[in-house]
Parts: structure tokens; sequence; C-alpha cells
């Protein structure tokens, strides 16, 4: 755990998850502004002269987007159009591009990059300097502009400078992301912390799932089509840019509508958090899909997303032994061109 989460009172029940002694995090965020350290998160930056031709051959985001204010969503993929890692990525400064991930992706994706590097005058850097600190609420604009001097940007733009950065997230309530150095993190967070509550970072992981944002883990490393986590409806895939490691199988599986499979929300009736790649089952036991994500709600329920079988009338589910009911997203699941962020 970073050293300076420790000295402010925080305690780490895992390497990605942090929680604080206030009570009820997932209520607390329903009515007041709360502050969260992001450590589910890690960097992985590209620098370099080819910086932008190597990651253009590489992640399915359009390039030429990423210009320091659109922050689009992106994946990659081996040549079978699974994923390996599904991202946010911002431009930092010139020839130095900044990827968001899970961060037990990082060391990996690194690695796999690193075989396409030795072509390009390129660097990639594992950043374990530098920390994530979430803000949701309504205030969040309002403290991040005073307490960062950043104003918000709109959802999956950035804001700032080289050293600090802000992004905006979907979700229930307005959610900001920023990255800064560690040595800063205890200053930063004191400031925030004097108007926002801080909370664990289970708070923000259930607002990604209200919000039907999935962040891919090493369990479903090169398992998963970027569509089966509806990432296309998320504006995280450009179909209209050039070849990219695995685009043939993403694009065919797009035009041809050959995805059997989609992300789904749902609430379990019941308090217990299932594991990560627990199976959704039919009434007789078959599994139809499996669990991406889990969290426990404001009101002791379980929220999870599931990659579920889009077949119809599959009849009633369950998972680990608690019924499960689909709820609706918050977006249509139909191609949403990442190009269209320019306009925002």
């Amino acid at each position: 755990m970073h050293d300076w989460l420790t000295q402010l009172g925080a305690s780490s029940l895992a390497d990605d998850r942090i929680t604080f002694d206030a009570p009820d995090g997932a209520r607390q965020a329903l009515d007041a502004t709360v502050v969260t350290p992001l450590v589910q998160f890690g960097v992985l930056d590209v620098v370099g002269a080819d910086a932008e031709t190597f990651l253009q051959g590489q992640a399915s985001a359009q390039l030429t987007l990423v210009d320091g204010d659109v922050a689009p969503l992106t994946v990659f993929c081996t040549p079978k159009g699974r994923m390996l890692a599904n991202a946010q990525l911002l431009r930092v400064a010139e020839e130095h591009y900044r990827l968001i991930l899970h961060r037990d992706l990082v060391d990996s994706l690194a690695e796999h990059l690193k075989k396409f590097a030795p072509f390009y005058k390129v660097e990639l850097k594992t950043r374990s300097d530098l920390a994530l600190i979430g803000l949701i609420g309504q205030e969040a604009g309002a403290l991040a502009e005073v307490r960062l001097d950043i104003p918000p940007p709109a959802i999956w733009h950035q804001a700032g400078d080289a050293d600090t950065q802000l992004l905006a997230h979907p979700g229930p309530r307005p959610r900001l992301l920023a990255i800064l150095p560690a040595t800063r993190a205890k200053d930063v967070w004191s400031a925030l912390a004097d108007q926002a509550t801080p909370v664990g970072n289970a708070v923000w992981s259930l607002h990604d799932i209200q919000a039907g944002l999935g962040w891919l883990t090493s369990l479903h490393r090169d398992a998963l089509l970027p569509q089966m986590i509806n990432w296309e409806a998320l504006g995280g895939i450009s179909f209209k840019k050039g070849c990219y490691t695995g685009q043939e199988v993403v694009a065919r599986a797009h035009f041809r509508g050959q995805v059997k499979r989609r992300l789904m929300r749902a609430q379990l009736e019941g308090s217990e958090l299932p594991a990560l790649g627990s199976p959704v089952e039919t009434a007789d036991g078959k599994g139809v899909g499996e669990v991406l994500a889990a969290e426990l709600d404001a009101y002791d329920q379980a929220e999870v997303l599931a990659v579920l079988s889009t077949k119809e009338d599959l009849g009633p589910l369950s998972v680990a032994g608690q019924a499960f009911k689909l709820l609706k997203l918050p977006y249509p699941v139909e191609r949403l061109d990442p190009e269209s962020l320019t306009a925002s």
C-alpha cells in the first residue's frame, strides 16, 4: 500500500482494496461528495518520437483524436481479437501518452507491447511514482477547481498539464479522476478531504458497475472480444481507423453481428459478494455467463457486471445461490464512434 495512505489512516483489505474508518461509503456517496484512493488502477506511459505511430498500430483508439483534450477509451487485443487490456488513453505532452488500466494488467501489457517496441523510437514506462485519486459527488467539479486549480473536463476528456491530469468518468454521480505525483498525494488528499468524506475505493468500483463500465482484470485476459464488454457502445473502438492488432476479427464480429455474449448489469438478492468469474447459472445449473465485477451498494445488496449470453428466454438466473435480477444499462448497446467525442 502507498505510504501516503498509511499515514492518513487507510487500511488495506488487499493490494487493490482500501478502506477507511468511516462506515457506509456507498451510502455517503449518495448524498455527499467523497474522495477515494484509486489503487485498483495503474499507469503505463508510452514516450518517444514514434509514440503516436506505435500506438496507432496497437490500440483500438484513433490516435489523432488523442490531442490533450479528448481522452478516449481504448483496448489492446491479440491477433484473434481477444482483449489483453482495456484502458483510457490520454496525451500528457508532445510525444508522451498515458494509459490508465487495471493495475494487475500493467506489467503484462507492457511486456506484450515491448515485442513491437524495437521497431519504433519509443519507450514504455510503468509509473509506480504516480497517485490516482477519485472524487464523486455534485461538488466534485468545484472542489477540483479550487483545490487542484483545474477546471473539470467533459466525460472522456482531460484537463490539467504534464504534472497533474484530471479526467471525467460517467456514473450516477459526477466523477473525476486525478493523476498526480505520489510526492504530492498526501497534501492534495488532505486538501480534498477537508470538504469531501474519505471512502474506500470499492465505492468508485460500484459506480463503474452502475455506469456499465467494466475493467478487464488478469482473470479475463485473452478471453473476451471487446464487444463482449460493450466497448464499442462506450466509444472504445474506432471503426474508421486503419489496421491494429486484432482489428480484422473485431470488425468482422461487429459487421456480421457475431457477438453472442454481452456485458449486462444486475443486482443479486443477497449481500454475498461473488468472486470474479463466478458463473451465472440457469435454474438447471447451466452456465450462461460469468461475473466481471461485483460490489455492495448503499443498501447492502450485491451489484454486478456479468458477461452473459444474448439468447432470449434464459429463465430464472442465479449467482452463488443468489437470484440474479437484470438492471437497465445507462447507455444503448449500439456503436458509438469515438470521433463523436471531438464534438462534445
